[in-house]
């Protein structure tokens, strides 16, 4: 309950009725001076009270609780009201104008101008790294909290895939562009997208923008679409902060998924594989056409949860930095003193770093590696992007193994150790060199920039506020 909003219902109510503060409290038995601190939002009363005065205005209680204002003026003296008491507000230092109707109506609606700006800049600043890390990390341990399965993403896409009437095998782009009419929109493919930008939604025109080709990274256009219409189906609003952004891209991305392998014929699939105690990631990833990346993902949100296998997933750049990772079964991930663990190198015996120094590297990689919470049998696929090598890794504990292809290989790494040399010739090296050398080291530029602002953090507002400007008329024949 906003006391001041109540108070200028209770002072339009009273107005209405022609009444003066005098006159209602004679009716109620409250002092004048109590009744205007009411109005003035600087007391709550109590709900005897209310009731009280409800009944002397003719009115109900509910009709003095609406949160709407009662007129535009109201609106924006209960506005400045808020916006005053918020700490973004008190940690300024500066005192509090008081909204009442001695303020002029030029000055109140410049206050709250500049208050919507304040706070429109403080959405946009700029976010530390450690503030990315810890709603990065806040988020990865929540999903490991539900197996990583999301089962009202699972029923949404559902809904949608119901309108095409698809169950399984590759989503085609016929059916996408079906889809996405189904929610209004026309998908347009163009050769000028934003460069912070992989697809841009026109709300006003309702339109998809997308490039004419997959981007570099995997990012095929079914994938696109879908990610661009989960907005729309998950009725996600402009993020408030960084970490709503996050979970916003996590939302898409799941609904993605689920829409390009659908729960029900996914299950299936893996359950007939993990049967025949053939369980593998490129057979997934076939079955559906869609990337190695997205098909180890997607075995991550079905695997706990229908097949009872606690699994991890790892894509590590080809330095050994982690890029993305996630796991259920106590894979011993290395963390920072906050829980994080981007950009934090695995141990070399690892599989994800091993499978880098084959020289055949078209087919899966499989190893099974001693750690210091157990042994683990791993599957690694390696790939690469137009910035790096990558590679994607899934992997479950040796109990697990079993229900694996590639289960009977004979490559086993111990990691059990951490900087310490694995043997004596290790052991002489590191003694012979170690403050005998000083390499230069490689800084990714990423580890110094600060995080991008704006109201989508990485994208330019402005550039895509020109951008729909220009495409703001008919689409041309062809566009999806």
């Amino acid at each position: 309950m906003d006391p001041l909003l109540v108070g200028r219902h209770l002072r339009a109510r009273r107005r209405a009725s022609g009444l003066t503060l005098d006159d209602l409290s004679a009716r109620v038995g409250i002092a004048p001076s109590r009744l205007s601190l009411f109005e003035n939002g600087r007391r709550e009363p109590r709900l005897s009270q209310l009731d009280a005065l409800a009944t002397a205005l003719g009115v109900t209680v509910p009709d003095l609780l609406v949160a709407e204002a009662p007129d535009p003026r109201t609106a924006l003296e209960v506005e400045l009201d808020r916006y005053q008491r918020q700490a973004l507000y008190a940690d300024l230092g500066l005192p509090a104008v008081p909204p009442t109707r001695a303020l002029p109506q030029e000055a109140l609606e410049s206050l709250v101008g500049l208050h919507r700006e304040l706070r429109r800049r403080a959405n946009a600043a700029i976010a530390t790294p450690e503030e990315a890390r810890r709603a990065n990390t806040e988020l990865r341990l929540w999903l490991r909290g539900r197996d990583h399965h999301l089962p009202e993403f699972e029923r949404a896409a559902e809904d949608l895939l119901a309108v095409v009437d698809h169950r399984s095998g590759a989503l085609t782009h016929h059916d996408v562009s079906r889809m996405a009419r189904h929610l209004g929109f026309s998908i347009v493919h163009v050769n000028d997208l934003p460069h912070s930008t992989r697809s841009v939604i026109d709300l006003e025109n309702m339109r998809i923008y997308l490039p004419p080709a997959s981007i570099p990274g995997g990012h095929g256009l079914r994938s696109l679409a879908l990610q661009a219409m989960a907005h729309r189906v998950l009725q996600h609003t402009e993020p408030e902060d960084y970490a709503e952004f996050l979970r916003q891209r996590l939302e898409i991305n799941y609904f993605a998924a689920a829409c390009l392998m659908p729960q029900e014929a996914s299950v299936a699939f893996l359950q007939a594989a993990k049967q025949g105690r053939d369980l593998a990631v490129e057979d997934f990833r076939d079955a559906f056409g869609v990337t190695h990346e997205a098909a180890a993902l997607r075995l991550m949100n079905l695997a706990t949860v229908h097949l009872e296998l606690p699994v991890h997933f790892l894509r590590v750049r080809d330095d050994g930095a982690i890029l993305k990772a996630y796991e259920n079964d106590g894979l011993p991930l290395p963390e920072d003193v906050s829980g994080s663990v981007e950009g934090l190198p695995v141990h070399p015996a690892w599989a994800s770093r091993a499978a880098f120094a084959r020289t055949n590297r078209t087919t899966e990689f499989y190893q099974f590696t001693d750690t210091t919470a157990g042994t683990y049998w791993c599957s690694t696929q390696t790939g690469t992007s137009a910035a790096e090598e990558f590679s994607i890794t899934v992997g479950v504990r040796f109990a697990d193994s079993k229900w694996f292809r590639g289960r009977d290989t004979a490559a086993r790494a111990d990691a059990r150790t951490a900087g310490v040399p694995r043997d004596e010739q290790d052991a002489a090296l590191l003694q012979h060199w170690r403050g005998r050398a000083w390499p230069s080291a490689k800084l990714h530029a990423h580890i110094l920039a600060p995080l991008p602002t704006g109201t989508f953090p990485g994208v330019d507002d402005e550039e895509v506020y020109r951008f729909l400007d220009a495409h703001a008329r008919p689409a041309e024949p062809g566009g999806r």
